[in-house]
């Protein structure tokens, strides 16, 4: 696959994961049925997943995460850091939705400057 290509489908995905990431926070975490419903059977599995959720925002996990990862990506060089670059963008996206848009939005900033940074190509010096 072509880096223009790859580029295309990252700016169809991105948009796509971004919208489920707000799909999480309206649908899971803010809506008021699952706050009474979690508190009278908090061993559904919704309401573990929605715990558990709670606790990586309030730890700031997914943030970290992303940023380490954002971090990491961008002194790495080729395929490997547009590999983690994009890794970084996976956690930095939902930890922007999700409560933590101090430290994730960094991340966001610094794994997207890795992913359109150009590829050097090394040119063999004549002996």
């Amino acid at each position: 696959m072509s880096s223009r290509s790859s580029l295309i489908l990252l700016l169809i995905l991105l948009p796509l994961w971004l919208a489920a990431s707000y799909g999480v926070r309206f649908a899971l975490m803010e809506d008021g049925q699952w706050v009474g419903l979690c508190v009278d059977e908090a061993q559904r599995w919704e309401c573990q997943v929605r715990a558990g959720l709670g606790l990586l925002i309030h730890f700031r996990v997914i943030a970290w995460i992303g940023f380490a990862a954002a971090l990491v990506a961008f002194f790495v060089p080729g395929r490997a850091g547009w590999g983690l670059a994009l890794l970084a963008l996976l956690f930095a996206l939902p930890a922007l939705v999700l409560y933590t848009a101090s430290l994730a939005v960094f991340a966001c900033v610094i794994a997207g400057l890795r992913l359109v940074r150009r590829q050097v190509e090394s040119v063999p010096v004549p002996a």
